[in-house]
């Protein structure tokens, strides 16, 4: 460990410090329907919009109608995406004349997109077209992206609903998402990463002769287009394979925490929109500081355990050094670009939130490294979470340590103002487990059974650690994966076990969807039965959620509840590896 690396990662949450009033203020401006300043700009756009969709953004919806937008919005999505990607050798920008992925891969593929997941069964510079690229998965991560944040300004508007059941308008909410929050920070984050070196580009791959005087292609593409809304949208799926550690993607060490900021910078910001909405900034701050708390604590493993590296290591002469004089540490799977401090930031940065970019390799963690990113997806993704789908988890998590907090003092639970019934624990509490119950099941399965099996690369704790993160991942629509594991094998003469990567796409689709919209249902219920609640004076009794002391419960809360459901898991994965001295 270094100065300079422990620096690095406190200018950087520094700076997500100070954006986030300023971001978070502006989207509470654009979701309570005040005057921002590039209504002039795009306010024609957004009306025309409207017009096209026969839309009558006065009418409010209730949870139900709302929910119901949202899957038809997403259906409509996936059927698009799904066409888009089987028909790719008839469109145009297609230089390289890729055909279509296998309809299994395309299955997952879609899924994953559509969830906001971007978990990737295939390299995206040796399968996909320009087309598919930008018209297909760049256009999907900015929609699945707003979809999350509409839902979690429903629930905003649900608790702070003093009339009626209505949570707005989910058409007018998708598109202001786009239109003044999403493509704006693109369009300027984009031309600040081509600034930068990263490719955007509509030509052909380029040929080289190598000093050996044999010949290859070096992939190009529209990558920074690609690249903005990835890290944006807390989205993740990369141009090429290698991700944020391919050079044209991620070309500097600026870009690198450029990128970084781009991740947190939304989720972050949404809870001070929160505090906003509900007329209480110290309410945002709370749910912010519970956040930092977490996100402290798993960065600041994640580096000592790397910097350090393991016993097997040290007696295998294989602990690098990083710079003269200074003390060694795991290099392996790293870039030299970004070092140990740079890889870990950035890996537990996506693995907070549902990003699922790397820029480094999670299969060459050491074992208490590789805990930290499973441990973060075993929050449940609240530290910072995805776009919108932190905000939403977490304040469910809200509503569970405001009842276990009631039933302490002895009082009936309360929410700024708000009683909290067993109504409404009932449906947090589902919606909290859907995702643990999913990524366990699935694992079960996976590992059950054979056709699982065939997708695991590694051995031993390793092989499970691979497959328990796989799901894990997906079922949190993060995207990051344990290198090994595969869902796609090349077809070739005499292939086998293709059933077993078909098992793979299947099961991690049903992963996928069944962990994004399940939760996204209880969600909505959960605004609609806040909603139309009357508000009640706080008295002498009644408990704050904006003191260190809620702080400290909220954060018990989401560690008792990740503990309790996932240890067992971590056990026999990433934590009897660290204890048994293997290299990685």
């Amino acid at each position: 460990m270094t100065l300079q690396g422990w620096l690095q990662i406190v200018v950087f949450f520094a700076i997500v410090v100070a954006i986030t009033p300023l971001l978070g203020g502006y989207m509470a401006r654009v979701f309570t329907g005040q005057h921002v300043h590039l209504a002039r700009v795009v306010g024609p756009v957004e009306r025309g919009i409207y017009r096209v969709l026969r839309v009558d953004v006065e009418r409010e919806q209730d949870w139900k109608s709302y929910a119901a937008s949202v899957l038809l919005f997403s259906l409509a999505g996936w059927l698009l995406l799904y066409l888009i990607l089987r028909t790719q050798s008839l469109q145009p920008f297609n230089p390289e004349g890729f055909h279509s992925m296998p309809w299994n891969v395309t299955f997952n593929t879609v899924t994953s997109f559509l969830t906001n997941t971007n978990w990737q069964y295939y390299g995206g510079e040796t399968t996909l077209s320009y087309f598919s690229q930008m018209v297909g998965l760049t256009v999907q991560n900015f929609v699945s992206a707003a979809v999350g944040i509409c839902v979690a300004v429903a629930l905003i508007r649900g608790i702070v609903g003093r009339n009626g059941n209505g949570l707005g308008n989910f058409w007018q909410d998708v598109v202001r998402t786009v239109l003044y929050v999403l493509l704006p920070i693109s369009v300027v984050g984009a031309l600040v990463l081509v600034s930068q070196g990263t490719i955007q580009t509509l030509g052909h791959y380029l040929s080289f002769t190598g000093l050996t005087g044999l010949g290859g292609h070096t992939a190009v593409g529209p990558v920074a287009s690609q690249e903005v809304i990835k890290n944006l949208g807390t989205n993740g799926g990369g141009f090429f394979n290698t991700n944020a550690a391919h050079p044209f993607e991620n070309p500097t060490g600026f870009t690198n925490i450029f990128e970084i900021l781009l991740v947190f910078s939304i989720p972050a910001a949404l809870t001070a929109t929160y505090g906003r909405m509900v007329g209480s900034r110290r309410q945002g701050w709370a749910l912010f500081a519970a956040m930092a708390v977490m996100f402290a604590a798993g960065v600041g493993v994640l580096y000592a355990s790397e910097a350090h590296g393991t016993p097997a290591q040290h007696a295998a002469g294989l602990h690098t050094q990083v710079v003269a004089n200074s003390t060694g540490g795991n290099m392996e799977g790293k870039e030299q670009r970004f070092g140990i401090a740079g890889s870990a930031l950035f890996n537990t940065v996506t693995t907070d939130t549902s990003t699922g970019a790397v820029d480094a390799s999670f299969d060459s963690l050491s074992g208490l490294g590789g805990a930290v990113p499973m441990a973060n997806l075993a929050t449940g993704e609240v530290i910072f979470g995805g776009v919108g789908s932190g905000l939403y988890v977490m304040l469910l998590y809200v509503l569970l340590a405001v009842f276990i907090g009631g039933l302490m003092v002895g009082r009936t639970p309360e929410l700024l103002g708000k009683k909290i019934e067993a109504r409404e624990i009932k449906l947090a509490s589902v919606g909290i487990l859907i995702t643990p119950l999913t990524a366990l099941i699935s694992t079960a399965l996976a590992i059950a059974d054979h056709a699982g099996r065939v997708s695991i690369f590694n051995s031993g704790p390793q092989g499970f650690s691979e497959t328990f993160y796989a799901y894990l991942s997906q079922s949190n629509n993060n995207g990051s994966a344990f290198a090994g594991y595969t869902g796609f094998i090349q077809p070739t003469a005499g292939n086998v076990g293709s059933h077993g990567i078909t098992f793979a796409d299947l099961l991690g689709s049903f992963d996928l969807a069944f962990a994004r919209y399940a939760p996204i249902l209880f969600v909505l219920a959960v605004a609609g039965s806040l909603a139309g609640k009357r508000v009640s004076p706080v008295g002498l009794g009644t408990m704050r959620t904006d003191n260190p002391t809620f702080i400290v419960l909220l954060i018990g809360v989401v560690i008792l509840v990740g503990a309790l459901t996932f240890f067992p898991a971590l056990l026999l994965g990433p934590i009897v590896q660290a204890l048994t001295g293997h290299l990685f």
